[in-house]
């Protein structure tokens, strides 16, 4: 277990390196491009995750469950903020020198990834924040399992419980082991 948790760490240093080397690479040919520096320092940072959709585009084959876009990991929104932060800081909107950020997120990554490598949580630290913008910009509608066959028009004032975006919650070692025992059962039958 410290082996993999001395991996694991270092494999987030260096998300952060290819995260922060992407932005500074796409600065280098587009200045004010923003947009375009984000999004080359979330792909590096995210890695196959996310070139992983346009293969299965080129491919002909489209897989919901796997799409990364629709169900993002940690490590891909992580590097998704990684990347907004690195290009702000590139074009010196964030006062902050370059060395102190990185090393500031490589903290984060490191400290959030090991902890959850060493519980075997799902949880992510984003949740709360989604949690709280899912209403605010998606106007409450949220579909519970009651509401699922009903239609709702634009003017109806119905209201639900904020989203709850966590179910990513931790799960004991016998759990882990009932999924992979399931998955186990489907391939030898």
């Amino acid at each position: 277990m410290p082996v993999k948790l001395a991996l694991t760490a270092m494999k987030e240093v260096v998300r952060v390196r290819k995260i922060s080397v992407g932005v500074i690479h796409a600065h280098h040919a587009y200045h004010h491009g923003w947009i375009i520096m984000a999004l080359v320092g979330w792909a590096k940072g995210a890695g196959v995750a996310l070139i992983s959709n346009f293969e299965q585009l080129i491919r002909g084959v489209w897989k919901p469950e796997t799409n990364e876009f629709l169900n993002m990991s940690f490590p891909t929104k992580a590097s998704l903020l990684g990347a907004v932060i690195f290009t702000l800081q590139q074009a010196r909107w964030l006062p902050i020198s370059k060395n102190n950020v990185v090393f500031l997120f490589t903290i984060f990554m490191i400290v959030t990834k090991v902890f959850m490598t060493a519980t075997h949580s799902h949880w992510s630290p984003f949740a709360p924040i989604e949690a709280f913008i899912c209403p605010i910009v998606f106007r409450n509608t949220c579909v519970t399992s009651d509401d699922h066959d009903r239609v709702y028009s634009r003017d109806n004032t119905h209201s639900c419980s904020p989203c709850n975006l966590s179910p990513y919650t931790a799960k004991t070692k016998e759990e882990l082991n009932e999924g992979t025992r399931k998955k186990k059962c489907k391939k030898t039958e």
